[in-house]
């Protein structure tokens, strides 16, 4: 009864890979894991926390507009936003294709659920009919101690 645990979940192998298996697809998942982590906000916060310093700083020194960014901090707005219009599908991208992984996998284990009922119906149907034929061989042997046990006692008489 050696069989493979996994045969369930090899048919949908091809969704593990979350964005395929090519350059682009693991890169695309290491990007798309990195931007929901604390370590990112942390030092996107740290960046933004020092453009604006900067640019504070040398347009209050200098009272003047050397600063790269002045304020209303166009440039700042744009990265933020380029970076967004990134990160966005990529997230999404991972959302949909973990749901579609999510979903192969209650499927593979509905049906490993659904053998392992028959297998254990089947088990206990066996378990029933060897109980029935120790039954038959229990009342055999009683029988004949019985026989026995008349043979021995008219002997006696």
């Amino acid at each position: 009864m050696s069989q493979d645990e996994l045969r369930y979940h090899r048919a949908h192998a091809d969704l593990h890979a979350p964005f395929g298996n090519d350059a682009f697809g693991v890169l695309a998942e290491r990007l798309a894991r990195f931007f929901g982590t604390p370590r990112y906000i942390l030092a996107q916060t740290f960046v933004v926390i020092l453009w604006l310093a900067f640019n504070g700083y040398v347009a209050l020194h200098y009272l003047t507009t050397k600063a790269f960014d002045p304020y209303p901090f166009i440039l700042l707005n744009l990265a933020c936003s380029t970076q967004a219009a990134y990160a966005a599908p990529l997230i999404l991208l991972a959302q949909t294709r973990q749901a579609a992984r999510d979903k192969a996998t209650e499927v593979a284990d509905a049906k490993h659920r659904e053998d392992l009922s028959e297998r254990a119906l089947e088990q206990g149907r066996q378990i029933q009919e060897l109980i029935r034929q120790n039954t038959e061989l229990t009342q055999a042997v009683h029988d004949l101690t019985e026989k026995v046990h008349n043979l021995v006692a008219k002997g006696r008489t």
